[in-house]
């Protein structure tokens, strides 16, 4: 009798400590614009800016690269922001009443082994609830609505809705016993004939007297301005206003302040010693600067968002395409200074951030290092590329820089970034809803605009492309208005398409031969070429038939664009070279080009076409379409629906499921051996329990949408003899696989010169069928080391190893249920990871990334890398397929986020947060792009040591921190363009010669 004892499978104590040092999961760095912004402040002696938005967010930015982010335990919204001037500390202040202190602090970071000194966090510190005196101040009354802080950073006024004022002394954030100003006492010093038994109304402003320390003027919101002695506690000087106040601002001089009113109007009040009442304002005008928000008649411009700026006879009124959130003006912070010397003013708006230089005559607008608005119009589609070169990234910037306005010097410009240079440049490409694609610098902390390609161009559309909407020159109703108002349209969010099929769906480039390939919502595939030249010139049009005049179907959904047909003007940059139109022109799913070949794949819903753009000749249209596939041809804009079918589909899922769920009966041991086996078993490891998985019908909807392309030059009709080819997997779990005949390609001959003689063929050489039918998400063909081909170039450029060709290939098909890897020519399976029946969870994203070591300089590892529509993601090895690691990326419940999720190939990752804001993550421990900054500041640094090694936690040990949303009524405006209140925010003299006019909490996503 013979014995076989099975050891246990465990985890090897080696390969543990090498996962260590090869993965590693952390968010990063968030990209964008802050969603919802609702608060903003600025410390003109550190040079940094913050902003707090709905969600409870708070990001402070510097210089480029310099960022702090922090979150409140409640996520509430920011109301408003207040720095402590030099100090590196602020106050947030939330719509629940509560009032947060925040502090810059030092710590040494370890990362993957490396230290960094001198890096500085954000961390709360201490909060303050402001409660109203039982039986005398209602909630409301005790609500605060204004807050100034003074000079001297060591006292808070806080002002609130009863019109009392209450003061915390600084830091500790502790309220001063028995020295609140209530309204009784101000009143007393009112009139008898101005109080008429009405009340002063809430606290609407708070400022503090330029030249006189401890004196402040308090305006409420009945027009009442009171200058008032801290020191005494007695109203120095009242000024009755009879319009209702917005808010408040003092002359740089303290002889005189400004008041701005409910009825777009302001007004200047002088300071004058000796009389205790002023009844009336002064009637002189400002000879300064002047800049305020709303101001516009609510019946004409009720509809604008504007921010004015005047000075003499110089008036522009920035019209912006958001509603203005506040602004502030950079200036000089030396009081021994006649002028402030205004350089710039910054306005933010609701989706995006505008500076405008106020050195240079006209004042033109500074395009932003960071901040830009991703979403100007909304995101579709987005692509990654690594290690670019450097001649297509410099041609790249050229294109850029000759499209609009050149880079000036950023006012914003505190701290100093610690991070070290970035070993490759990084290029991610968006794609929008006007038929936009832009071009950002990814390769550091901050995202960067690079370059704008419009496909609008090429087609005939309601909108004539070569007029820019933001030249004021090109709108008739503006030169007719040119007197008055002067609007000027600044910024570039533009949430409006001009039509929806010129919506940019796939993306693919090739950064070696500068070829780009760009596919639409109305089946348009444009192939363009890189040229530093302006160029007028035709494009070349070419139709794909994929229904190959298939009968019973008929398109119901939208027309194609129509391509024009005179030349057209195309600025430098991307050109486009050929445009091919697939029919029907349903929204194009997949794209893939090859430029080594000339040739570019596209999939639809109806299946997929291969055409070569050097020879301008479609080679392939196969369709994809079941019989029963009725709902792909009605488009992804039609609204046209058959009840009938879902009506008949939606009884079959329900019978599908009484019948999966009826229990099997379940056979006993009837035998001592099936008892000792089963006793057996119980002792050993059991298989992990697998979930039964129901295969798909072949008529469900949608069946034949090409989900995925791939071209490979691999062993496909034989073993002996490699050649190009082509892979489409569909919806309804088919692989088709297309031997190519390129000519000069092919067993190892070389392509010379990339051109050659007769034409491209195609021939079907095998096709799969996986026994579920789920949609084929992902092929990718890996060499005899079992490694993923490399791109077209690469090898003939010795840019990367050459792949194997004398050991046999595999396939590795991704479905949404599982992973399986199958060996060529003959298709065989070699092993396979079921990760629904495992896992529960289905395949969303797939991609292959090469992660490095932290410990090795010269090892690296292949991984497979699956996000699920659980929000996690699955790392395994390839082509083994044994799972590595497994992290908590998206919430399961955030289906754009997992939607938009785009890999690296170097292990990082970007996935939406909000329509504006791409967050980025690592899954290598050594490839990681974060705020490394510092700050100098007037205060010691307390130092703690922070390790963020093998940090798996999603944690980035940033300071997070949020803050919560009200109108602000202190220096902003209550309504942007739409109001007629004029909001006074900055009254600045300029020079008489020069200036012419880590607590973590996770974000909750937004929905989109």
């Amino acid at each position: 009798m013979m014995k076989f004892r099975f050891r246990r499978q465990g985890n090897d104590p080696q390969r543990e400590k090498i996962k260590q040092e090869l993965f590693a999961f952390n968010k990063t760095v968030e990209h964008g614009f802050p969603h919802q912004p609702c608060a903003l402040a600025f410390d003109p002696q550190l040079q940094l800016m913050a902003v707090g938005t709905k969600s409870g967010a708070m990001k402070i930015y510097g210089s480029p690269g310099v960022e702090f982010t922090g979150l409140h335990r409640d996520a509430a919204a920011v109301a408003q922001i207040h720095f402590l001037q030099g100090q590196g500390r602020l106050l947030s202040l939330l719509d629940d009443n509560t009032l947060h202190l925040w502090e810059l602090g030092g710590a040494s970071r370890d990362r993957g082994g490396a230290k960094s000194e001198g890096v500085v966090y954000l961390e709360e510190k201490r909060n303050y609830s402001l409660l109203g005196r039982p039986g005398l101040e209602s909630c409301s009354a005790s609500r605060v609505t204004v807050l100034l802080l003074l000079r001297s950073c060591d006292l808070l006024c806080v002002g609130t809705e009863g019109g009392g004022i209450h003061f915390l002394d600084l830091p500790r954030l502790s309220l001063r016993d028995n020295q609140s100003l209530l309204l009784d006492q101000v009143m007393q010093s009112v009139p008898e004939d101005y109080r008429c038994g009405k009340s002063l109304g809430p606290v609407e402003s708070l400022q503090e007297h330029p030249k006189q320390p401890g004196k402040i003027l308090i305006g409420y919101s009945r027009g009442l301005v009171v200058l008032w002695d801290l020191s005494t506690c007695n109203a120095e000087h009242m000024f009755l206003g009879k319009q209702q106040l917005e808010s408040l601002v003092w002359e740089r001089s303290g002889s005189s302040f400004v008041s701005s009113h409910s009825d777009g109007g302001y007004s200047v009040w002088a300071v004058a010693s000796g009389n205790t009442y002023t009844h009336q304002p002064v009637s002189s005008s400002i000879p300064y600067v002047v800049l305020y928000s709303g101001g516009m008649p609510r019946a004409s411009y009720g509809d604008r968002h504007c921010v004015t700026i005047q000075q003499d006879k110089q008036h522009v009124t920035l019209d912006f395409t958001s509603r203005v959130i506040d602004f502030f003006t950079v200036h000089t912070t030396d009081l021994e200074h006649d002028y402030d010397d205004p350089k710039a003013l910054v306005v933010l708006l609701e989706e995006e951030l505008v500076v405008i230089d106020l050195l240079t005559t006209g004042w033109p607008s500074v395009p932003p290092p960071y901040l830009a608005p991703l979403h100007s119009s909304a995101i579709t589609t987005s692509c990654h590329l690594d290690n670019v070169p450097a001649k297509l990234w410099d041609r790249l910037a050229a294109a850029g820089n000759s499209q609009g306005a050149q880079p000036g010097s950023w006012p914003i410009c505190g701290g100093k970034n610690l991070a070290p240079p970035p070993r490759q440049q990084e290029l991610l490409l968006t794609g929008h809803e006007d038929g936009t694609v832009r071009f950002w610098n990814v390769s550091a902390v901050a995202m960067t605009p690079l370059y704008k390609l419009s496909t609008a161009n090429v087609f005939h559309t309601d909108c004539d492309p070569n007029d820019d909407p933001l030249d004021p020159t090109n709108d008739p109703e503006a030169l007719q208005e040119e007197e008055w108002p002067p609007f000027r349209k600044v910024g570039c969010f533009d949430p409006y398409s001009d039509d929806p099929r010129l919506g940019i769906q796939k993306i693919s480039l090739c950064k070696y031969s500068c070829r780009l390939v760009v596919a639409g919502t109305a089946g348009q595939v444009i192939v363009l070429g890189l040229s530093d030249e302006w160029s007028d010139h035709t494009v070349d049009v070419s139709t794909v038939d994929l229904l190959q005049d298939r009968e019973g179907f008929t398109w119901k959904g939208h027309d194609r664009l129509e391509p024009r047909a005179s030349p057209a003007p195309f600025p430098p940059g991307f050109q486009p070279l050929v445009l091919v139109q697939a029919l029907p022109p349903a929204s194009v799913t997949s794209v893939m080009l090859h430029a080594e070949w000339n040739l570019v794949a596209f999939g639809t819903s109806h299946g997929f076409g291969l055409f070569d753009y050097h020879r301008r000749t479609a080679v392939l249209a196969r369709c994809t379409l079941h019989p029963n596939d009725s709902l792909a041809m009605e488009g992804p804009l039609s609204r046209v629906k058959s009840l009938k079918k879902s009506l008949r589909q939606s009884f079959r899922r329900i019978r599908k499921s009484r019948v999966s769920g009826k229990k099997r009966p379940i056979p006993t041991p009837t035998s001592k051996i099936q008892e000792a086996n089963a006793a057996l078993a119980d002792q050993e490891e059991v298989a992990p329990v697998q979930r039964r998985i129901e295969p798909r019908s072949a008529d469900d909807s949608l069946s034949g949408v090409v989900r995925c392309l791939c071209f490979a030059d691999t062993y496909l009709r034989d073993g002996t003899h490699h050649g190009p080819t082509l892979w489409a997997g569909t919806n309804s779990g088919s692989v088709y696989a297309y031997a190519l005949e390129v000519p000069g390609v092919g067993s190892g001959r070389g392509r010379p010169g990339g051109e050659g003689s007769g034409c491209v063929e195609a021939v079907l050489g095998k096709e799969i069928q996986l026994m579920h039918r789920a949609p084929v998400v992902s092929v990718c063909v890996l060499d005899g080391r079992g490694k993923p081909l490399p791109e077209p170039y690469q090898a003939s450029l010795d840019l990367a190893t050459a792949p194997d060709m004398t050991n046999p290939h595999s396939v590795l098909i991704a479905s949404e249920e599982q992973l399986k890897v199958f060996s060529l020519p003959k298709v065989g399976a070699k092993t396979k990871f079921k990760l629904t029946a495992h896992e529960g969870c289905r395949v969303r994203r797939v991609a292959m990334v090469t992660v490095c070591s932290t410990a090795q300089e010269d090892y690296s590892e292949t991984s497979l890398v699956c996000l699920t529509n659980l929000g996690d993601l699955h790392l395994f090895n390839v082509p083994a397929l044994r799972p590595q690691v497994r992290y908590d990326c998206i919430r399961k419940e955030d289906i754009s986020g997992i939607a938009s999720c785009v890999f690296t190939r170097n292990g990082q990752g970007f996935y939406l947060i909000s329509p504006s804001e791409y967050q980025r993550f690592s899954l290598s421990a050594k490839v990681i792009t974060e705020p490394l900054c510092t700050v100098e500041l007037e205060r010691p640094l307390e130092t703690h040591i922070r390790s963020l090694h093998t940090n798996t936690s999603g944690d980035t040990h940033q300071a997070r921190l949020s803050i919560a949303h009200k109108d602000l009524r202190h220096g902003t405006t209550q309504g942007g363009g739409a109001n007629p209140d004029r909001n006074i925010t900055s009254v600045t003299q300029p020079t008489q010669v020069t200036h012419p006019s880590q607590g973590r909490y996770e974000r909750a996503p937004v929905s989109q």
